[in-house]
Order: structure tokens, then sequence, then C-alpha cells
């Protein structure tokens, strides 16, 4: 290890100009990677590590993701009593805003996760994304007015805004690479079981009044056992590095890996930092310079994820199925089931058949579904047709994009962005995210009432096939490949 110490410290000396990244550089820095090898070569050639140690970490880093999904669908069966008890009942605005109010919050939160994660630590940004959370909770829970419900699902917007970057960042890099992508799907399972939860809740609320307040406060429990339990987590060891604790992060790597894989995991941390900036990350490098295309990546597949339509639905999946004459609480737990459903097959494939095989089998199997609810409204349907092809295809349409283009793309931009600017990519793709989020949930009933369902359901199928296509153009494999690996083959493709 002090080996390791020693090719860190001549990295950040004068030994090695970092800002051009000549011949004579990289290729002492080949020969400094070489001496902190394993006599086997990487941790691969001595065998993968156990996934055990890190587990415990990425199960309370998860904790995040059930809390988003929790704070998604708790004002779904619960909306119609809060409106009766704080007296908005029958105005449709106000209603929208409860919903709404909660996307601006975290739209707000997505925007500050990067500066939060690089200035204070994973650990820390998950513990400052808890507190927003568990005050916003409590404020709707006591309000006894709109103006306090608003005023406390801003506060939570926010903690939900801060948490699925920073999720994504740790789980990707506490992970070992064999099943980074098995972890990164199953913080989409904690968000389904999150989503399923607050439908279970609030089923009482339409026969007792107060038990809405009830639904906000359980809310708190989970908040408070991240921020307690990350105390005991692992910090990031690509921060630590990042920030010039190469001990310590030689410690985590231990602590998550093992003693026999820490010297080849210093090692690839050490091959990403070559001709890179060991400087702060900059705006300008990611909308202008050499990693622009991660961003363009990212940026276009949660654009293409949010106009396929998908949130559309779990708004206003009880709407289509009141048509077909189906109860809204057994419609949405039908569609939250179908959810998780799809993420535990996302689990069992990602590190199998890799993360673009399942986006273009995703985003392909929401086509079909979109166009089988568009025949659905079509004069050629006949009365069963309609209600089996309308209910099926949004049931179809629910289990092709938990399979894949709802884990997918967080994990993916977290993999192949740069270590330094992997915070800053995600805040910047995740924005992108809540904006069009926002506004589809906006627009999708004057839309629906303008276009109709036949225009409107082909709209979001056209969608999912230009996500096929820019997938299979764009798109790099990162199933099995280290960080460093990733972000070698990007940013220098010819070496």
């Amino acid at each position: 290890m002090d080996s390791v110490r020693r090719t860190y410290t001549i990295m950040r000396g004068r030994h090695i100009d970092k800002r051009v990244p000549s011949r004579e550089s990289l290729s002492a820095l080949d020969k400094a990677e070489t001496a902190v090898r394993l006599p086997t070569g990487t941790g691969k050639d001595i065998g993968n590590p156990s996934w055990k140690p890190s587990l415990p970490h990425v199960l309370v880093a998860s904790l995040t993701s059930l809390l988003f999904g929790y704070h998604l669908g708790v004002v779904n069966e619960t909306l119609e009593s809060i409106s009766i008890d704080l007296g908005f009942s029958g105005n449709t605005i106000a209603e929208g805003l409860v919903v709404s109010t909660c996307l601006g919050g975290a739209f707000i939160g997505s925007l500050f996760s990067g500066l939060v994660a690089d200035g204070v630590g994973r650990r820390r940004a998950f513990q400052l994304s808890a507190l927003p959370m568990i005050v916003g909770a409590s404020v709707s829970a006591s309000t006894e007015s709109l103006e306090g419900m608003l005023l406390g699902r801003f506060f939570v917007g926010i903690g939900m805004g801060i948490g699925p970057s920073v999720t994504a960042l740790y789980v990707t890099e506490v992970s070992p690479a064999y099943v980074r992508g098995t972890y990164g799907s199953s913080t989409q399972i904690a968000t389904c079981l999150g989503l399923l939860g607050s439908l279970f809740a609030g089923i009482p609320a339409k026969d007792n009044l107060g038990w809405w307040r009830l639904c906000f406060w359980i809310s708190t429990a989970p908040a408070a056992l991240l921020a307690v339990f990350m105390e005991l987590c692992a910090e990031s060891p690509q921060w630590l590095f990042k920030r010039g604790r190469a001990a310590e992060a030689e410690a985590v790597f231990e602590k998550l890996l093992g003693g026999a894989y820490v010297k080849a995991a210093m090692a690839e941390l050490l091959k990403s930092d070559r001709g890179d900036d060991a400087g702060s990350a900059k705006l300008s490098e990611l909308l202008f310079g050499r990693s622009f295309r991660v961003v363009y990546i990212g940026s276009t597949l949660f654009a293409l994820q949010q106009l396929s339509g998908i949130n559309a639905v779990f708004y206003f999946s009880s709407t289509v199925f009141k048509k077909a004459g189906v109860p809204s609480a057994s419609a949405n737990i039908c569609v939250g089931v179908c959810n998780l459903l799809g993420s535990t097959v996302a689990v069992v494939l990602m590190d199998k058949l890799g993360r673009k095989v399942l986006l273009i089998g995703s985003f392909a199997g929401m086509a079909v579904s979109l166009g089988l609810q568009a025949i659905a409204y079509t004069s050629f349907s006949s009365p069963f047709g309609t209600l089996f092809l309308s209910v099926g295809g949004m049931l179809l349409f629910v289990l092709s994009f938990a399979t894949g283009a709802g884990p997918v793309p967080s994990l993916l931009l977290s993999e192949i962005c740069p270590g330094r600017l992997r915070a800053t990519a995600l805040a910047i793709c995740l924005a992108v995210h809540w904006v069009i989020n926002f506004f589809v949930g906006l627009l999708f009933l004057r839309m629906l009432e303008q276009l109709g369902s036949v225009l409107l359901n082909a709209i979001f199928g056209f969608f999912c096939v230009v996500a096929v296509i820019f997938v299979q153009k764009n798109v790099i494999e990162t199933k099995g490949k280290s960080l460093q690996e990733i972000e070698i083959s990007l940013l220098f493709p010819t070496q």
C-alpha cells in the first residue's frame, strides 16, 4: 500500500504535468501502475471480490429510493381526504399544486445535488437529503392549511431532488464491478416498494378523514433511519481519493473489497487520473469539453424516458382504469405490482444481458404496448377488446419500463461519467428529468383532451422508437467493467 501512496504523490507532484497528457507522462504512469498491480494482474485475474461487504452500505443507501417512491405516491389515495380536511375540495388547481410543488422542490434539489455530493461527501449528502424530507413530512402531517401542505411538499421535494443522484453515485462507487448493475437496479425495487407502501398506507384514507396525516408521519421513520445508519456506512473511495485522502480510500477499499484487491483498486484510480486536471469540476467541461458526450447521452436518455409518457401513466392510471370499470385502488396496486415485477427482472438480468440490451428491449416493449393502447381506442376494437388492450397495454407498458428504461439511465450515467465530474453531470441530467417530468404531468390531461388517446399514445410511442435508435447508436455497454476502464475507453479511445 505504501507504493500506492508513493505513486499517488508522484502524480500529484511536479514529476508529471497533468495538464497535458504527453506520451512521456502516460508512459511514466503506466510504469507506476504496473508497480502497484498484483502479481496475477488486476482483481479480475484472482477472481471477483465478495459482494457481501458492500451490500449493507447499498441497502442503507436504498432507503433514499424507498422514500422517493413513497413520497411520489403518498398523495395518490389521500388527496381527496386532504382536500376535504384542509378546505380546498373541488379546487383542481390547488390539488394539482399539492402534486407539482413536490416536483418543483425536486428540481431545485437536483440542481444543487452535485455541489452537495462533491462538497461534503456522499454520506453527508444522504443525511442532508433526509433532513428536508423529515421536516417537510412533519409540516405536511401537522398543517391546518393549504399553504402549510405546499410548504411541506416543497421541502420534501428538495430532499427527493438530492437523493436519487447521490444514490446513483454512491451505489456505483462502492459496488464491485460484477454486481454494480444488480445493486444499481435494486434501488428501483426500493422505489417500487415505497410506491406500493404509500398506496397500501393510503387505502383507509377514504373512510377515515384524518388518516392522511399518519401517512405523512410514517415517512419520517425511514428518513431518520437513513440519517442515523449512514453514519455507520463507508464513504465513497472515489470521493476520498479525489479529495487527496488516498490512505482513507485504501482503507475503504479494504473494507468493501478485501485486502487482496486494494492495490489493484488503487491502481485503477490512478489510471483514471491520467491526463485529468486535479482541480474541481467546471460546468464548461461538461457543456463544451470532452465530457460533453456523457452529458448528451445522459440528458437525452432522461428526456426520452419522460417523453415516453411513463409518469403520465403513474399520475393518471386510475383515470384509464376507471373508464374500464376497475376501482382506482386496485388499478394503482396493479401498476405497482407490475413495476415491482419488472424491477426484479432488471436486477436478475442487468449484469447478465447488460445495460444496452435492457434499454433497447425496454423501449421497444413500451412502444408495442403504446401501440396496443392506441388500437384500443379506435373503431376497430370491440368493447371487450378495448378493455383488454387498454388495461393490458398499460400494465405491459409499466412492466417494460421497469425492466430497463426505469433503472438503467441513472446507473449508466454514473458509470460513464469521469469521477471528478460525476456528481455535477448527474445533477444536470436529473434537472432535465425533473423539468420534463413537470411539463408532462402538467400538460397530459390537456393533451389528452385536445389530441385524443390514439394520437397521444402514438406520440409517446414515437419517442420510444426514437429512444431505441438513440441507444443503439450512442450508448456503450458497461457490464462488468470497472469505472476506470469505462472512463478511459470514453476519454482515451485510441489508447
